[in-house]
């Protein structure tokens, strides 16, 4: 097949989720003899048109002039390039800022779309935004050929809200295999002795939940947030726990030997995700061994089950600062063993592949 993968600022990852799956699958994909195209902002730090066999396609984005409204420009120049590529399948991944081009799609190709989470939900928006992103929501299942789900809970809301039939295909994770313990050292740390998260720094993402009860905690323990914070949320939490000598802002590391080695060599993972489905970051934990403390909710608990702790409060994360890793590892082997029985990259690939191809088979 000849896929095109939109709705991402693209490949090789430097931003989140979806361009940590774009890069992954479009490459596998283009191993496997497909043609593949990924769209790239031209923002994008890289400019070469092909990565790994991937044709890559720049397109303008303006939202470094725009803000968050330039990223409906660039997904409306995506799809209108795309109508003259001759494709066969176009994978939308998302819809927050694309779906309302949706009539704009080629008629010819089919349109399969990760509805990703529940967008509206995101505390980070405005009530505006938010009932805009209920109707986006809409668009994207009317204009869509084929629907992914990508957490159990996606799935059933989308049943239950619009009686949508989507496949339930998770994101995936490697497991991590080769720990180098000098490479915490460079960041100051000893192995086992601090704590940590990593996380878009917004609202739904419960960082200052985490960091508040950490504050109220008499633990020292040196706590390492991960994440671009050079944006207003993300100087508001700097400036609210400045006082907090343990509380260290690591700022965007997008080295993935880096991140799985934190990972492996922290005491306790805080994972405060809310909103959306198979977080890719809490899949990253489990394959590298990471003690986790999540956020109390469906989307975090049908993957963990019972190899992890929950919060949901501040006072709930204090009181749990002072549990040890090494007295629970058996979390932590039972959650690897799910990395490599549900979530693989090798199964996740090859589910969407065959998926893609099932859905391009029944279209004609």
């Amino acid at each position: 097949m000849k896929l095109a993968i939109i709705g991402t600022r693209g490949i090789p990852n430097h931003h989140g989720g979806f361009e940590q799956f774009a890069e992954y699958f479009s490459v596998y994909t283009a191993e496997k003899g497909h043609e593949v195209i990924v769209y790239n902002s031209n923002l994008h730090p890289y400019k070469k048109c092909s990565y790994k066999g991937v044709q890559i396609i720049h397109c303008k984005d303006p939202e470094n002039k725009l803000g968050t409204a330039g990223q409906f420009i660039y997904d409306l120049n995506c799809i209108l390039d795309v109508r003259s590529r001759n494709v066969d399948v176009i994978l939308q991944l998302g819809y927050t800022s694309s779906s309302i081009w949706g009539w704009l799609l080629p008629k010819t190709p089919i349109i399969v779309t990760n509805m990703d989470g529940l967008e509206w939900k995101r505390s980070k928006y405005s009530k505006y935004v938010r009932k805009f992103l209920k109707f986006a929501e809409k668009l994207a299942i009317n204009t869509s050929d084929f629907l992914i789900s990508d957490s159990i809970g996606i799935q059933n809301y989308l049943t239950e809200k619009y009686g949508a039939i989507s496949e339930f295909i998770p994101y995936g994770a490697d497991l991590f295999l080769e720990p180098m313990e000098q490479i915490i050292l460079e960041y100051g740390q000893i192995p086992f002795g601090y704590n940590m998260l990593i996380a878009r720094l917004e609202p739904e993402n419960n960082i200052e939940v985490i960091l508040d009860g950490v504050a109220k905690s008499k633990d020292v323990t040196p706590f390492l947030v991960i994440g671009k914070h050079e944006t207003k949320y993300g100087e508001y939490l700097k400036n609210k726990f400045s006082d907090n000598v343990n509380i260290n802002f690591l700022g965007g590391i997008y080295n993935q030997n880096h991140l799985d080695n934190l990972r492996y060599y922290s005491n306790l993972y805080f994972h405060g995700h809310s909103v959306g489905g198979t977080n890719p970051s809490l899949l990253e934990a489990m394959a590298s061994n990471a003690f986790i403390i999540a956020n109390d909710n469906i989307f975090n608990k049908s993957i963990l089950g019972g190899d992890a702790y929950y919060f949901k409060s501040s006072d709930e994360v204090a009181s749990l600062l002072g549990l040890r890793k090494q007295q629970h590892l058996d979390k932590g082997i039972k959650n690897k063993e799910k990395i490599t029985s549900l979530y693989s990259w090798d199964r996740i690939n090859s589910h969407y592949e065959d998926y893609l191809l099932n859905c391009l088979k029944n279209s004609q």
